[in-house]
């Protein structure tokens, strides 16, 4: 992917200075396919090809993506999409975002977010505060924010969890013991959410 062609999409996403409805807003949700080693057992094991997300916060008025990753942190939207597999990446918004996404509700996501930043990534997908993993991070933050669930939660036992892939990744982290009664929110649950719909899309 050239520099260039980077620069251009970047630039296509980030908001423009006196646009009437810039692609990208505070409290938009981002989606792709991670490149990490865990992302193909996260893809096999959800059935859904995203498996790494963020939302959109904006420090200095850039508009940078807040994620979980080695630790909760602020990331430059062009070097997240940058990082993710073929530069594929979606922009999702609360169909309400209008109406919900008030200065007061976005001030509160902020405060949620700082909650959160530099907490280590859960490696083994516990429902806790203390690490935390992508899809956790921004489900709870919203839950926190605006008393909204976006995604249906599951149980890790409910995944396609015979899949050879997934199986050496559980028992890597697990030791052959998963917690199959672990709540579990997936990226692929979030991104199918009927609350969110599609605003931008590479």
């Amino acid at each position: 992917m050239s520099p260039a062609w980077l620069f251009v999409l970047a630039a296509a996403l980030a908001p423009v200075a006196g646009a009437l409805a810039p692609p990208v807003q505070e409290g938009d949700i981002v989606f792709q396919t991670s490149r990490s080693q865990q992302s193909l057992a996260i893809q096999r094991s959800t059935g859904s090809r995203y498996s790494h997300m963020g939302v959109i916060l904006k420090r200095g008025g850039r508009p940078l993506v807040f994620e979980a990753i080695a630790t909760v942190r602020y990331t430059p939207l062009d070097a997240w999409i940058a990082r993710g597999k073929d530069g594929h990446a979606v922009v999702k918004r609360l169909k309400n975002a209008r109406e919900t996404l008030t200065a007061d509700a976005l001030a509160r996501l902020r405060r949620s977010a700082g909650r959160f930043e530099g907490r280590p990534y859960d490696l083994t997908f516990e429902w806790s505060d203390h690490r935390i993993y992508c899809s956790e991070l921004v489900w709870k933050m919203f839950h926190e924010a605006l008393g909204i669930e976006i995604g249906v939660r599951q149980k890790l036992g409910e995944f396609k969890l015979d899949d050879p892939l997934v199986k050496a990744k559980m028992q890597e982290r697990y030791r052959g013991h998963p917690p199959l009664d672990e709540t579990v929110i997936a990226p692929g649950a979030m991104f199918e959410s009927p609350l969110l719909s599609t605003v931008a899309e590479k």
